[in-house]
C-alpha cells in the first residue's frame, strides 16, 4: 500500500465536488460512424508515397551529431519475465517469441503487436531493469545492428512509423548507455546518425499522426530530440506548441483520452512522464500543458480502478497489474482522487463501502481515431474489495498471439461486456477493417446522489434505428455498499413505427473464481466469491440461466469464467427487468 503522504499515492476517497453532472445530459458522437474520408485517405497514402522520394530524402540530411548533450533517466521499471528471455537472447512479447540471433527484419514473421514492442525499443527497458550495463550492453548492441542494417537507410512502414519513431527516440536516449558504449566509432555514429534522421521524419509529419496517444508518441520524440540532439533549440518554441495543441485534441477536459481506452490512458502518462525527465535532465521546465495534462490524465485513470486497484477491462484492454499501475502513478508524481464522473470520456463511477460499480455511459469512440473499439455501451463493472464480481471480458487488443483470431474478434462484441443485448445484435457495428460503424450515436445521463444511494440513469439509442428501441439502464448504489440494484429497460424510440416482439439477452459475466450456485425457481443465484464472501443475485422480468464465459488476465491470458444471462421478449410496447446484487455474508 502507497504512503498516501507521498507524491503519486492513491487517496483512498473519491473526488467530490467538481464534477457533477447535468440533469438529462446529452453525449453524442458526432460523425463517430465516419472513418477516415476519400481525400483523407489519399492525402495519407500520398504522403507515405514522398517517403520514397529524393525530396524526402534530402529532408532527412543535415548534421551528423557526434554525441547527445544529456541522458535522460527511463522512470519506469521494465518486465522481469522479458527481460531475463533477453538476456537468454529471446525476443518475447504477449506470448510470441523469437531468437534474437535469427530474427530477420526484412522477412519479418511476426505479429503487428510483437513488431510494435521490436520497432519502438521498450525493449530496452525491460532489459536494463533484470541485468548490469555490461551484462545487457551485447544484447542491446546486437539487436541495435540488427535493425540499423533493415531499416536504417530505408523509410518503410512500420519501422518508419511516426509514433513508434517518437517511441524509439524516448527509449534510444534514456537508455544511451547501453547502445552508444561501444568503441565501435563506426556504429556509434550509425545510432546518432539515424536518430536525427529519424527526428527529421516525423518532425513534419506527426501532426498528422491521429489523435491520442500516437500523435503524443511522435511529438514526445520531436520535442526529446531538440532537447537532446546538438542545434535541437532552434525548433523548441514550435515543437512544444504542436504538442500543446495535440494534446488538446487528444485529452478531453475531464482528462479522459479520445480512445477512451484505459491502455491509452496509461501509455500517455507514461509518455508525458518519460518526457518529462528529457526536461529535467536538460535542467529546463516542460510546457504548462505537459504538466496540467498529468493532472488530469491520473484522477481519470482512477476512475476506472475497481477495488483491487487495478483498471477495469474496457475498449479492449485488461488489467495492467497493480503493482505496476503503482508505480506509473507514483512516477507521475500526481496525488489525486478517482475522478467520479468522467463527462466526455464517459466512465461513472459509484462507490459506497466496500464497493465500486463504473458504468460506461458514453458513445464508443470516434471511428476515425481508433481501431479496435468495443461496442461496450451502458456496460458496468462491479468489485467489492479486492473481488471482481461483475465484469467485462476484455483483452482484444491486449490479448496474448495465441488467441484464436475470432475469439479476440468477439471479444469486442457487446455480448463479451455486461449489458443488454437485442436480437444478438451489436448496439454498434464492428466493421472488418477494425473500425466502429453505425450505432450508438446519443448517450443521455442523469445521476443523482442521496444519503441513502447513488443513482444513475442513463440510455442509448444503438437498437433504435434497427429495433426500433431505445435501451436505458438504471444502477443504484446503496450508501453502506452492501446492495447494487438495477433496471434495463426497452422502450420504442418513437410512436410511428410499428414494432414486433424482439429477443433480448441480459449478460453479467462474472469475476475470475467467482462460483455460481443458482435457486431451483430460475430466478436468483448466489455467487461465492474468492474470498469467501456471498453475494445474492436476484432478477424480475425474465428467465436466469448461467453460462460459461472467458475474461482476460493482465498478462492477456484467457481465463474460464461463469456467466448470469437474463433472456426474454420485448413486446412493441417494451419490457422491463430488474435485478439486485446484494451481499449475503
Amino acid at each position: 500500500m502507497n504512503d498516501l503522504s507521498s507524491p503519486g499515492a492513491r487517496a483512498p476517497n473519491e473526488t467530490g465536488g467538481g464534477d457533477s453532472i447535468d440533469e438529462g445530459k446529452r453525449l453524442i458522437r458526432s460523425g463517430g460512424d465516419k472513418g477516415l474520408s476519400l481525400a483523407e485517405r489519399l492525402s495519407e497514402r500520398f504522403h507515405r508515397l514522398t517517403w520514397r522520394t529524393p525530396i524526402h530524402d534530402m529532408r532527412l540530411k543535415g548534421r551528423h551529431p557526434l554525441k547527445l548533450i544529456a541522458v535522460p533517466d527511463d522512470p519506469f521499471l521494465g518486465d522481469v519475465r522479458r527481460g531475463n528471455a533477453l538476456l537468454g537472447g529471446i525476443l518475447t512479447f504477449r506470448g510470441e517469441s523469437r531468437a534474437v540471433e535469427a530474427l530477420d527484419l526484412a522477412k519479418p514473421d511476426f505479429s503487428k503487436a510483437f513488431a510494435d514492442y521490436l520497432h519502438g525499443f521498450s525493449w530496452l527497458r525491460d532489459l536494463s531493469t533484470v541485468a548490469t550495463r555490461a551484462q545487457a550492453t551485447p544484447v542491446a548492441e546486437a539487436l541495435m545492428r540488427c535493425w540499423l542494417d533493415a531499416h536504417a537507410d530505408t523509410v518503410s512502414e512500420p519501422a518508419w512509423r511516426a509514433d513508434l519513431w517518437g517511441r524509439r527516440i524516448l527509449f534510444w536516449t534514456a537508455h544511451a548507455p547501453l547502445i552508444l558504449s561501444s568503441t565501435d566509432l563506426v556504429y556509434r555514429s550509425r545510432v546518432l546518425n539515424a536518430l536525427a534522421r529519424g527526428a527529421r521524419h516525423i518532425d513534419r509529419g506527426a501532426e498528422k499522426v491521429a489523435p491520442g496517444a500516437p500523435r503524443i508518441a511522435a511529438l514526445c520524440g520531436v520535442v526529446a530530440a531538440g532537447l537532446l540532439i546538438p542545434g535541437g533549440e532552434a525548433r523548441r518554441g514550435a515543437t512544444e506548441a504542436a504538442l500543446t495543441k495535440a494534446l488538446s485534441a487528444s485529452i478531453f477536459d475531464d482528462g479522459g483520452n479520445v480512445a477512451r481506452a484505459p491502455a491509452a490512458q496509461v501509455d500517455l502518462l507514461m509518455l508525458l512522464t518519460q518526457l518529462r525527465e528529457v526536461y529535467a535532465a536538460r535542467r529546463l521546465e516542460p510546457p504548462a500543458s505537459v504538466g496540467n495534462a498529468l493532472q488530469a490524465l491520473v484522477p481519470a485513470l482512477l476512475g476506472v480502478c475497481l477495488g483491487d486497484r487495478d483498471v477495469g477491462s474496457w475498449q479492449g484492454g485488461a488489467p495492467i497489474g497493480v503493482e505496476l499501475l503503482d508505480q506509473i502513478i507514483q512516477a507521475s508524481g500526481v496525488r489525486t482522487r478517482p475522478l467520479r464522473q468522467a463527462r466526455e470520456w464517459g466512465y461513472q463511477r459509484l462507490a459506497a463501502g466496500s464497493a465500486i460499480a463504473i458504468l460506461d455511459a458514453a458513445p464508443p469512440p470516434v471511428a476515425r481515431l481508433v481501431e479496435g473499439g468495443c461496442a461496450s455501451t451502458l456496460a458496468f463493472e462491479f468489485s467489492d474489495g479486492p473481488n471482481r464480481i461483475v465484469v467485462n471480458c476484455g483483452g482484444a487488443r491486449a490479448g496474448v498471439a495465441q488467441l484464436p483470431l475470432a475469439l479476440a474478434e468477439g471479444l469486442r462484441t457487446t455480448a463479451a461486456h455486461s449489458t443488454l443485448i437485442v436480437g444478438d445484435s451489436n448496439s454498434t457495428a464492428i466493421h472488418a477493417d477494425g473500425t466502429l460503424g453505425r450505432g450508438v450515436g446519443e448517450v443521455e445521463l442523469a445521476r443523482q446522489e442521496s444519503d441513502g444511494s447513488s443513482r444513475i440513469e442513463a440510455s442509448h439509442d444503438g437498437y433504435a434505428r434497427r429495433f426500433g428501441f431505445l435501451h436505458r439502464r438504471q444502477l443504484v448504489l446503496a450508501s453502506d455498499g452492501r446492495e447494487l440494484r438495477g433496471e434495463d429497460l426497452l422502450l420504442p424510440a418513437t410512436k410511428r413505427r410499428k414494432l414486433v416482439a424482439t429477443g433480448f439477452a441480459i449478460r453479467f459475466h462474472l469475476g475470475l473464481g467467482v462460483q455460481v450456485s443458482p435457486t431451483a425457481d430460475g430466478q436468483a443465484a448466489l455467487l461465492r466469491l474468492p474470498g469467501g464472501g456471498l453475494w445474492q443475485y436476484r432478477c424480475r422480468g425474465g428467465g436466469l440461466a448461467v453460462e460459461e464465459s472467458v475474461w482476460i488476465d493482465a498478462d492477456g491470458r484467457p481465463h474460464a469464467t461463469m456467466q448470469l444471462v437474463v433472456t426474454g421478449e420485448s413486446p412493441a410496447g417494451g419490457a422491463s427487468v430488474s435485478w439486485a446484487l446484494k451481499r449475503a455474508g
